[in-house]
């Protein structure tokens, strides 16, 4: 028998919910969720103002696997758990981080949670194609408060702003996609295997 085939008709179907269980497994994997975050936070490019971190591809792989509820769930316990746990990038903590030069990037952490989450819910993420596609756009809508609240801490010029908050992240950008993108529909295969589809 299915795993899938006792949840409801009316909702979209994400990796997690290949899963037995209900409460209890979306529980830990919300926390699950946040501690991947949370150690991919600590693989660092030092960069000024803002470091490249791992975390954007757990933000996604998060979203997309748990779906837009409890993958935005997830991420938004990963930022609270950093007003007093040392998970952010570089083991840092504290509530300031909230309205310093990160402070955008960590409310489109979890706006992109939920996006991705969302577009997956609705197969975005069973194809490497659309999988790349939900990837960049989830990364993008990170840059979106990121670059407003930089650019409103840093002062200076916008054209400084986008570039330090945005542009020299590209390239890192597009390989995480790329490594999600190849990474959700294997993982959506092997779970047909193991269903038995």
């Amino acid at each position: 028998m299915s795993t899938t085939a006792a949840l409801p008709t009316t909702r979209r179907l994400v990796l997690a919910d290949a899963l037995p269980g209900a409460r209890a497994r979306d529980a830990a994997l919300v926390l699950a969720g946040a501690v991947l975050t949370a150690l991919t936070a600590q693989v660092v490019v030092p960069m000024t103002p803002v470091p490249m971190t791992g975390q954007t591809l757990a933000v996604g792989v998060v979203g997309a696997t748990l779906g837009m509820r409890r993958g935005a769930a997830s991420i938004l316990l990963y930022v609270v758990l950093g007003f007093v746990l040392p998970v952010y990038a570089d083991g840092a903590s504290g509530v300031e981080r909230l309205w310093g030069a990160s402070g955008g990037y960590l409310l489109g952490f979890v706006l992109a949670a939920a996006l991705i989450g969302w577009l997956a819910e609705r197969g975005a993420d069973r194809r490497v194609p659309t999988a790349f596609a939900a990837f960049v756009l989830a990364q993008l809508l990170i840059f979106v408060p990121g670059v407003l609240v930089l650019h409103a801490v840093i002062g200076g010029t916008w054209s400084t702003a986008v570039h330090d908050g945005f542009t020299v992240f590209i390239v890192g950008g597009l390989v995480k996609a790329a490594v999600g993108a190849a990474v959700l529909p294997s993982a959506w295969g092997l779970a047909r295997r193991i269903d038995g589809r």
